[in-house]
């Protein structure tokens, strides 16, 4: 063997714990983004339903949800946003390949009886532009985000027409308690 070869055999088998490391340290910030961030979302919810019903709580997801995401991703220096299978906002909410494939194992998971409570997903991921840290948070529909997302029956007309006024493709209905409504997703350039 070459010694060239022997250095780098040895620097990766070096570099493997120090990459393991780096991941758990980016996952954990990774989470203390996301949990805060749906806490205040749902605390934003809760304040816009008391103070002028479930139509009110559109305006949370539709300007308030994007800023405070689009300010966590600047002060992080990284990519935060709320995506799904089934948008509303197709212009911020689609998920890319890589997302719809963790989405789709999100809601297998849930199939299979597990909690979505502390549902997450982390990989590293090689991509054109580079490898990117890739981190999501599942998001399980809440009893109260039924006036908005959940069947038919369930929405009263107001709020079917103030979505049908702010998305008028909106795919982001259906849903049960408990069922994964979407994620957050974090991606970090590395």
């Amino acid at each position: 063997m070459k010694k060239s070869s022997f250095f780098l055999i040895l620097a990766a088998f070096f570099a493997a714990p120090a990459l393991a490391d780096s991941i758990a340290i980016m996952q954990d910030e990774s989470r203390a983004m996301a949990m805060p961030f749906m806490k205040k979302l749902a605390e934003e919810n809760k304040k816009a339903v008391s103070e002028g019903g479930p139509e009110s709580a559109i305006t949370v997801c539709k300007d308030i949800a994007p800023s405070m995401a689009g300010e966590a991703s600047r002060k992080n220096g990284v990519r935060m946003t709320r995506v799904s299978l089934k948008v509303r906002n197709p212009m911020l909410g689609t998920a890319d390949a890589w997302e719809q494939k963790v989405l789709q194992d999100f809601e297998a998971r849930v199939a299979k009886g597990e909690k979505p409570d502390n549902m997450e997903f982390v990989e590293v991921v090689k991509e054109p532009a580079g490898s990117s840290f890739r981190y999501m948070k599942a998001i399980a529909l809440q009893q109260a985000c039924v006036a908005c997302h959940g069947t038919a029956d369930q929405i009263s007309t107001n709020v079917r027409t103030r979505l049908n006024e702010e998305y008028p493709n909106d795919k982001a209905i259906g849903y049960t308690p408990g069922q994964i409504r979407g994620a957050i997703s974090i991606k970090r350039a590395l």
